[in-house]
């Protein structure tokens, strides 16, 4: 078997790339994996080499042959200049907008963004001098209403948070870029694989590799991909803080992004087929699911993304507290937990109307955020037709 190239690998179609990118077996003693690399101290093997810093490898938090590899073949699935991996989602969104911000600077946010990063903006962000604004998901190329001189950053999100608004991403980034912003997007939901977020205007694109990168709900795991005006700044800025992902966990992620397409396409199915029956459900209002034939933002998804996730909301009609708790405490396969992208269903309430402040949040019932697993529909099916039934005589 010849040794397969970069190049090789960049003209392969998006499974084999997902088998191929990021390993190299002949470096590897044969063994198909790259293996874990556990380390701070590289050793040198001359003054001249310490001196001048003649290594592949300098020290730990510089990167190893396990972080490189992900790295690697993150950057060739993205398209990308180049990719940092860190420690878990959040901490990608913060080094990413860290490495296009500085005080003074404007920064739009869509309101409908993962709520721990408004928090980032509100707190941190804020004190070192950075003035949020949120904007309405759709107002796509409206977005220069909302620009002023010192606007550095537009953070997007595509689905929302939750609520599953879609935005025109190309449209806001040619907005965007036509008055020097940089443009951020949380591709989470869609990887790469459905959504590729360079080509449509995307400078960096963060992903929780917590989520379908990993598959089992067992690591933590953040990536930052950069196009090549903003990789410098990017690496710079990881370079400067080395947040460090565990090692185990990059090996994790690595050997999960064999297998993403296979199940992004099963998780992918299997809540269509749900968000379907939900909707012809009596207790329920609205199935938010973007790529449900019919549901808001369904044009833009299918225009711009080449599949959706496992991952929707429904609004239920109104409920008390303890009716809701009827439904969901008994619920054998659907776990309340946060995160999402593993092999097992969970179900979450959600109310965003407590934190918009563009728009406002008012669906006129109960939102559930539901991740569909792997295990048999029929069996997902009863055991929400189950917690239904309990909902009713709760009533």
């Amino acid at each position: 078997m010849s040794k397969i190239t970069p190049e090789d690998v960049a003209r392969f179609g998006t499974r084999t790339r997902l088998v191929h990118a990021g390993r190299d077996p002949a470096e590897q003693h044969g063994f198909v994996n790259t293996p874990i690399y556990r380390g701070s101290t590289v050793i040198y093997p001359s003054l001249d080499a310490i001196t001048n810093r003649r290594s592949r490898y300098t020290y730990g938090t510089r990167g190893t042959p396990t972080t490189d590899s992900l790295e690697a073949a993150w950057t060739q699935l993205c398209d990308a200049a180049g990719t940092v991996v860190v420690g878990s989602g959040l901490a990608a969104v913060t080094i990413a907008l860290l490495s296009c911000l500085k005080s003074g600077d404007h920064l739009l946010v869509t309101d409908s963004v993962y709520r721990p990063t408004r928090l980032f903006c509100d707190g941190m962000l804020k004190r070192f001098g950075v003035e949020t604004t949120y904007y309405d998901p759709g107002v796509g190329a409206r977005i220069e209403d909302l620009m002023r001189p010192n606007t550095a950053a537009v953070f997007t999100e595509a689905p929302g948070s939750q609520s599953f608004e879609m935005q025109d991403i190309p449209a806001i980034a040619e907005v965007a870029h036509r008055r020097g912003a940089t443009v951020l997007m949380d591709n989470t939901w869609a990887t790469p694989l459905f959504f590729p977020p360079h080509a449509m205007g995307v400078d960096l694109a963060i992903e929780a590799g917590t989520k379908y990168l990993s598959g089992s709900s067992d690591l933590l795991l953040g990536l930052v991909s950069a196009n090549a005006a903003h990789w410098k700044a990017l690496r710079d800025t990881y370079d400067a803080m080395a947040i460090c992902p565990g090692p185990e966990d990059v090996f994790l992620a690595l050997r999960g992004m064999r297998t993403m397409a296979l199940r992004l396409k099963e998780h992918e199915r299997q809540a269509l087929d749900l968000a379907e029956w939900l909707r012809g459900r009596p207790e329920v209002k609205e199935v938010l699911h973007p790529g449900l034939p019919g549901a808001p933002g369904h044009d833009i998804w299918k225009r711009d993304f080449r599949g959706s996730s496992g991952l929707f909301s429904i609004i239920i009609h109104p409920v008390t507290r303890d009716q809701l708790a009827a439904m969901l405490d008994d619920l054998k396969l659907f776990g309340m937990g946060y995160s999402w992208g593993g092999y097992e269903s969970l179900i979450i309430p959600f109310d965003c109307s407590e934190y918009r402040t563009a728009t406002t949040w008012n669906p006129g019932g109960q939102g559930l955020r539901i991740q569909v697993g792997l295990e048999d529909l029929d069996d997902l099916k009863a055991d929400l037709a189950e917690g239904f039934a309990r909902l009713a005589r709760a009533k």
